[in-house]
């Protein structure tokens, strides 16, 4: 068996090494836009979406320059570059985009100046353990990449896994837990919508959505986390989050 990983993992270093050098070559001829922009980037086995669009509509609130790149499925290299490029052109000052494993895996990310990395969940349903490191260590690239800022789920059952990864300015968790720097104090789940209170220090204030469902919840807590390491006052984090609706399609 471990003769068969070697010769499986041969391969995959040379895929990620051209990988590496397309991407290189690709920041190279935009001119390496990332450089001027504050990338929030969203990993995660769900949410990273919904999560990434509350993001979007808090910097708008707060009068942000800000774009979205946001897909649960993989991103290419060169689809990846343009919209860094064109968001470079449009004068946005952040810039949020979702990293699903396959893309972290890849090296798509490689080389590009992260300010936030934050992590929804890690489900591995499924997975056998070889398959769970992969996916694992996928996941935790994204926070190798030496952020300013790392967000990271409290609750999750995988903390432990993400806990050493600190943002050199600033690391913080969300949770139920009372060692959560935000934490999930009260949430109401409602037919056509989800209220949580969320407590940062002796703050206590309330978001809400009209998304519904358990882990909505999580996932204001997540927005609200990364919005709070950028300085966003509450007011505006609730009134981002509740101008977000999902298009239908």
């Amino acid at each position: 068996m471990e003769g068969n990983t070697k010769k499986l993992a041969a391969p995959q270093r040379k895929h990620n090494r051209l990988e590496r050098a397309k991407v290189k070559l690709l920041a190279s001829y935009y001119g390496h836009p990332a450089r001027d922009l504050k990338l929030i980037c969203i990993t995660g086995s769900t949410g990273k979406s919904t999560v990434a669009h509350f993001v979007h509509e808090i910097l708008r609130t707060a009068s942000q320059p800000v774009a979205i790149l946001a897909s649960d499925h993989p991103i290419k290299a060169t689809v990846l570059h343009k919209f860094l490029n064109d968001s470079w052109k449009a004068k946005a000052t952040y810039v949020i985009i979702t990293a699903p494993a396959a893309s972290l895996e890849s090296d798509t990310f490689y080389g590009l100046p992260v300010y936030a990395a934050a992590l929804t969940d890690f489900v591995p349903s499924g997975l056998n353990d070889a398959d769970l490191n992969s996916y694992l260590n996928a996941k935790s690239n994204l926070f190798k990449m030496n952020p300013e800022v790392v967000v990271l789920n409290r609750d999750d059952s995988h903390y432990a896994d993400f806990a050493n990864f600190r943002g050199r300015n600033e690391t913080l968790t969300y949770g139920t837990s009372s060692d959560s720097d935000i934490r999930i104090d009260h949430s109401k789940l409602y037919r056509k919508g989800t209220e949580v209170n969320l407590a940062f220090g002796t703050r206590v204030f309330t978001v809400a959505s009209f998304l519904t469902g358990e882990p909505v919840v999580s996932y204001m807590a997540c927005a609200a986390a990364i919005a709070t390491s950028l300085n966003i006052a509450p007011a505006v984090i609730a009134e981002g989050i509740a101008n977000y609706v999902p298009k239908e399609g």
